[in-house]
C-alpha cells in the first residue's frame, strides 16, 4: 500500500523529557478496518558543553587529568573516546553506570617543546 501526500495524516506529539536518556514509546492507532502499532525511541542529550584544559609539563613528562563524566540518565552508558592531537592518550572506551560518575584519565605526553 503506497500513500501519496494527499493521503498523509500528521500526528503531532509533544515530548517533554525530565532527564537525558533513551525513552521508548508505543503508539496504537485503531480504526474500524486497521490496527497499527508504532514504536518510537527518543534519545535526549544534555545541552552541549564546552571545556578547555591547559596542560603544562616538561617535554617527555606525562601529565594526567581525570575528567569526570556524570551519567544522570536511567541507562548505563558505553562511551567511545576519539582523541585528536599529538601526545594525547586515553582509553578508547569508558563505561558509566546509571546515576554514577566515572573519571576519564586523559594523558598528555609531549615528545618535544610545544
Amino acid at each position: 500500500l503506497f500513500l501519496d501526500s494527499s493521503d498523509a495524516v500528521e500526528l503531532p506529539i509533544k515530548f517533554i523529557p525530565r532527564y537525558a536518556g533513551c525513552y521508548h514509546c508505543q503508539i496504537l492507532l485503531k480504526s474500524s478496518c486497521d490496527v497499527r502499532v508504532f514504536e518510537i525511541e527518543c534519545v535526549v542529550n544534555t545541552d552541549h558543553a564546552e571545556a578547555e584544559l591547559e596542560f603544562l609539563t616538561p617535554a617527555y613528562q606525562a601529565v594526567i587529568q581525570d575528567i569526570p563524566i556524570s551519567n544522570t540518565s536511567s541507562q548505563d552508558w558505553k562511551l567511545e573516546a576519539i582523541l585528536e592531537g599529538q601526545g594525547f592518550y586515553g582509553p578508547p572506551q569508558i563505561n558509566v553506570g546509571q546515576g554514577e560518575t566515572a573519571l576519564y584519565p586523559l594523558m598528555f605526553k609531549p615528545i618535544a617543546e610545544c
